[in-house]
């Protein structure tokens, strides 16, 4: 069974009764219209994501590949008990010290989207994406052929206030003034996200973004050996 209003629904009413006991006495209501959707959403797209990378991690389990639905409150000055928001997560074994990038795909009440690339990044990763950017490394162009190709996709991470690199194009400046990056694909078309067709679209989608991933990739392992 795909996603439905009633996956948005419980989530949303999860989220604002903040309550163990009701989300105990809910519990089949979150198996039945998150859990057992995000499962078959991970089996679905194992295929075409095995086929971009055999390492990566692509198990349909709560903590592999499907996000935890209980927040981590310890760091937090909001102690909401439970997230609204929730992801699906592809990388390789986070625990590695090259810190891989990862195939994403999260939604929430306003919206949802798929994506490549981090939530952080170490500066010295960062910069080992600069420095292959101004080289002109043949899997950056590759990288960056992907966003002229599809304008859908757009490059996101936070930025520097200042620009760093005023004398570069604009297209490099997207990656240059960065402080981490993510390619990502916005939407609010929640009929499709309810439809069966979604794991074809994530899957399109992922393919579309192998350069990226691959570019991110050599970055990290280049990282690694610094």
């Amino acid at each position: 069974m795909p996603l439905s209003v009633e996956s948005m629904d419980f989530l949303m009413e999860n989220r604002l009764q903040n309550s163990r006991e009701w989300f105990l006495a809910h519990k089949a209501q979150y198996q039945q219209f998150v859990l057992t959707p995000l499962i078959q959403l991970v089996e679905q797209l194992y295929p075409s994501l095995y086929s971009i990378d055999p390492k990566l991690i692509i198990e349909p389990k709560v903590n592999r590949s499907i996000s935890r639905i209980y927040r981590d409150t310890r760091y937090t000055r909001d102690k909401s008990l439970y997230r609204e928001h929730m992801w699906l997560a592809f990388s390789r074994d986070r625990k590695e010290p090259n810190c891989p990038p990862a195939f994403v795909f999260e939604f929430w009440p306003d919206g949802w989207r798929f994506g490549c690339g981090y939530y952080y990044m170490p500066p010295a990763l960062m910069q080992q994406v600069r420095d292959m950017a101004l080289a002109n490394d043949k899997r950056f162009l590759a990288a960056q052929a992907v966003l002229k190709q599809h304008p859908e996709y757009v490059l996101e991470g936070d930025t520097y206030k200042r620009q760093h690199y005023p004398d570069y194009p604009p297209d490099l400046q997207l990656w240059l003034n960065r402080k981490d990056c993510c390619l990502v694909c916005n939407s609010r078309d929640f009929d499709l996200l309810f439809s069966p067709l979604l794991s074809q679209t994530l899957a399109k989608g992922f393919a579309q973004m192998q350069p990226v991933y691959e570019f991110l990739l050599a970055a990290s392992q280049l990282y690694l050996h610094q």
